[in-house]
């Protein structure tokens, strides 16, 4: 995103959070946006759990963001990297080509998203490759020992 268009996700996620609810009760909740391209957000379940409903608002910011900024947030099949110092998408169906053509390796930082914890964010989600699901499919350790 750029600048400005960051600036009002970050508005619109904290109006989100301000105002986020379960049943009634507010959310301990945390949104960002990491890296001018990642939405995070979180809920502390620890006095209230996030309802269906509670979860069905977070969907809707995501979808406005997608709608404002013209943007597909909800691509899974998009894989990022850091590559030459710059954060870079991948289609999935392009991974093996790309690691073929030695543009990622066994090293290569890759924001891991399957984490589901504040503290797998803080710990595993920018990890090399080699160490995420991808590296045990693609076998890297195995490639870089030749």
């Amino acid at each position: 995103f750029s600048l400005s268009e960051a600036l009002q996700i970050e508005d619109m996620l904290k109006d989100f959070t301000s105002s986020w609810k379960t049943h009634g009760d507010k959310v301990k909740g945390y949104a960002d946006l990491l890296f001018g391209q990642f939405v995070v957000i979180m809920a502390d379940e620890s006095d209230y759990g996030v309802s269906g409903c509670s979860t069905d608002s977070s969907v809707r910011v995501m979808k406005e963001i997608d709608s404002r900024f013209n943007v597909n947030m909800f691509d899974r099949q998009l894989l990022a990297f850091v590559v030459k110092n710059k954060v870079e998408l991948l289609p999935m169906s392009q991974f093996s080509y790309a690691v073929t053509q030695e543009f990622i390796d066994g090293e290569t930082l890759y924001f891991n998203n399957l984490v589901q914890t504040k503290e797998e964010l803080e710990d595993k989600w920018i990890i090399p490759v080699k160490e995420s699901w991808l590296g045990s499919k693609f076998r890297f350790a195995a490639r870089e020992q030749k």
